[in-house]
């Protein structure tokens, strides 16, 4: 009986790191219509972003290296759309990994907390913290998107 109580413990604390805290692979609560992805130090500003079709509102936006943003995304669209933080290359990077990953190559879309999808209709939440200057991009990478153009140009001064 003495050895029935520190195996439960030990399996109780496994199975608590092991859970998902009901959210998908990307990081999408999968019962609610809001999905915060990021740490949770607070944000120095607010930025609502609005998704439709395949574009973003607004397409230019100006930020202080260090500053903390919480990127609230408000997706008005018929289709999921994600947003991508990150620098030209870390785009093209992440667009080959959305390819590979439709092909069955596997993919974590909320690696690194600077990633996010939100369904139709839904509002999701990122918070990242700006810690570099020069270009910046926030993309969409569903199917064709950021090729035609689903991005906002971040000018980090």
């Amino acid at each position: 009986m003495k050895r029935i109580l520190p195996i439960a413990s030990i399996l109780a604390v496994i199975t608590a790191a092991c859970g998902d805290g009901g959210k998908d692979h990307s990081g999408m609560d999968m019962g609610g219509s809001t999905t915060t992805t990021g740490a949770t130090a607070a944000a120095t500003r607010t930025v609502d972003i609005t998704m439709v079709d395949i574009a973003y509102e607004p397409k230019t936006l100006n930020v202080q290296r260090g500053e903390r943003i919480e990127f609230v995304f408000h997706n008005m669209g018929k289709i999921a759309h994600d947003a991508f933080i990150g620098d030209t290359a870390a785009q093209a990077d992440h667009e080959k990994e959305m390819r590979e990953a439709k092909h069955g190559a596997g993919h974590d879309m909320a690696a690194g907390g600077n990633a996010i999808t939100v369904e139709p209709g839904q509002t999701g939440r990122l918070t990242y913290t700006f810690d570099k200057p020069g270009p910046t991009e926030i993309g969409c990478h569903q199917p064709s998107h950021y090729v035609d153009g689903m991005k906002i140009a971040l000018t980090v001064a």
